[in-house]
């Protein structure tokens, strides 16, 4: 239910409690394919599945990290948003988050260009990164950058994640877990940018429901990626 017109706004710290408190009860890392690769009881197929398929999402971020950047005004705002462009793409060839993951695939059996073909992308993967990246294309900008406060939970994530491939995958080479070590401190620092965005932005009790509203909505979107890949059928091997 919509709060009412004249309901008063929450405080910053009501406001944060309110978004952290939906990471916790709904961030993909509770999703039980998720569970089951810190476990360490996916097969390589999976492990490969899930690579391969979460790259599709991984290329995608710049296009929607763009597509968020156009909707500042303000050249400052838009300097520090294109730092998140240039994490991924790299300054040049073969830097970036998206070679690093490539290198990941690489390092778990993957040939690069079976990744690069986005024709083996499983459906419900193409369906929520698609649904992700509209999403940044058509909300306002308070609503693009409260979905992408995932990454406040992205570094606690990235060192469980670093921690079971080392234990429990060493087939893959340890230097292909780069990707998951650089995002410790991207994630954090960016989490923390686009909150403080979001506190600033969002004054009226409204704006911060659509707040919320976006950060659930991207959580749905990773937890659909992750439905996708658990019941995908066939996938690489």
């Amino acid at each position: 239910m919509a709060p009412a017109k004249d309901a008063d706004p929450w405080t910053p710290d009501e406001l944060t409690e309110r978004l952290r408190a939906v990471s916790a009860e709904r961030y993909h890392d509770r999703h039980p394919f998720n569970v089951r690769m810190h476990e360490g009881t996916l097969t390589r197929g999976e492990v490969r599945r899930w690579i391969a398929n979460r790259f599709h999402y991984q290329r995608h971020i710049p296009v929607k990290d763009a597509l968020i950047l156009a909707k500042f005004d303000d050249p400052a705002l838009r300097r520090g948003w294109l730092r998140r462009i240039r994490d991924h793409d790299g300054e040049q060839d073969r830097t970036g988050g998206i070679e690093r993951w490539l290198s990941l695939g690489e390092a778990a059996g993957l040939p690069r260009d079976q990744l690069l073909d986005a024709s083996r992308v499983l459906p419900g993967v193409r369906l929520a990164v698609d649904g992700y990246v509209n999403f940044c294309r058509l909300s306002p900008a308070l609503d693009a950058v409260a979905a992408s406060l995932t990454e406040l939970s992205a570094p606690g994530l990235m060192r469980t994640r670093i921690a079971a491939f080392e234990k429990h995958y060493p087939w893959i080479d340890a230097d292909g877990l780069a990707y998951f070590r650089t995002r410790v401190g991207q994630g954090g620092r960016d989490g923390q940018e686009a909150l403080g965005l979001v506190l600033t932005w969002a004054r009226t009790r409204q704006e911060q429901e659509r707040a919320v509203a976006a950060l659930a909505f991207k959580c749905d979107v990773l937890w659909s990626l992750l439905d996708a890949v658990d019941r995908g059928a066939g996938g690489t091997t």
